[in-house]
């Protein structure tokens, strides 16, 4: 699905790699900063930050680093607009103006969100739903994410992984005392204070979190059928529903089974998908 030479890929990746070093430089520095001050409570205090630092990177990503990656415009055409716009009044979203983002520099994938907060909201589509996508379909992916906004889906999954983030911090507590216990004098770490343990501490809070996975994805996946049935109603085109479903199958398995289903998809399958909107359309559409 992409569409980048080597070199426009590589840059890319490189300023975001510069964004990550920042971003994970002042995480650590206020972790650190809490496994000296507090050795015997870190797990709980290093929860606080590192969930500070998330809710931080999800309320100014959209204002402040996605722009560094894609030229952001109003749309100008009402065709597509003010239907958007008519969707959002509904839904009491305080948006004046519809944005297109240049996602097909990266990728053909469609996509679309609402995001921002302080005044900043903002919905946006890429344009390659604009390009690829008919008005039924792009009012159907609009309503799905102001399904997100209006049912504060952002706020729960905040306070979905700060459970996971929890979760993992005390698995790391009991395991990475142990093994410095154990193993400490030969590998050269002194506690959770000491910087030459960060190995050994991301080992095991990403085994934790390997581990949830599927819990984290159910979640998300439920998250994402409510606001496709947000969408139903709101917005009203189940055809156009199907249709988008069937076109995100050329990057989406879409009728996986069940059990490849739970561990991987975060979203529901294509299939499901299409089955709710048959079956809204003919509960509401006789």
């Amino acid at each position: 699905m992409a569409t980048q030479t080597f070199g426009a890929w590589f840059g890319e990746q490189a300023k975001a790699l510069l964004v990550s070093l920042i971003a994970i430089s002042l995480l650590l520095i206020a972790l650190y900063a809490i496994f000296r001050k507090a050795p015997r409570t870190w797990w709980i205090w290093g929860t606080a930050v590192a969930l500070s630092f998330m809710v931080l990177s999800m309320l100014i990503a959209p204002v402040y680093i996605e722009p560094l990656f894609n030229t952001y415009k109003p749309i100008t055409d009402p065709a597509i607009s003010e239907p958007i716009l008519e969707l959002a009044r509904a839904n009491n979203i305080p948006v004046t103006q519809v944005f297109e983002v240049d996602a097909s520099r990266q990728t053909k994938r469609i996509s679309a969100n609402v995001s921002g907060f302080l005044g900043t909201t903002r919905i946006a589509l890429n344009d390659n739903l604009l390009k690829q996508c008919t008005l039924p379909e792009i009012r159907h992916v609009m309503g799905h994410e102001m399904g997100h906004y209006v049912l504060n889906h952002t706020g729960k999954l905040i306070m979905l992984f700060g459970t996971f983030i929890f979760i993992s911090f005390a698995a790391a507590k009991a395991s990475f005392g142990y093994a410095v216990r154990r193993w400490g004098a030969r590998w050269g770490v002194r506690g959770i204070g000491d910087p030459a343990g960060l190995p050994l501490l991301m080992l095991i809070i990403s085994t934790a979190l390997f581990l949830l996975a599927p819990a984290i994805t159910t979640t998300t996946r439920m998250m994402e059928s409510e606001a496709d049935a947000f969408a139903l109603k709101s917005a009203r085109e189940p055809d156009g529903a199907a249709r988008v479903a069937s076109k995100l199958g050329a990057y989406r398995k879409l009728d996986p089974g069940p059990v490849e289903e739970f561990l991987f998809f975060d979203h529901p399958s294509g299939r499901a998908r299409i089955r709710m909107a048959m079956d809204w359309k003919a509960a509401n559409q006789q």
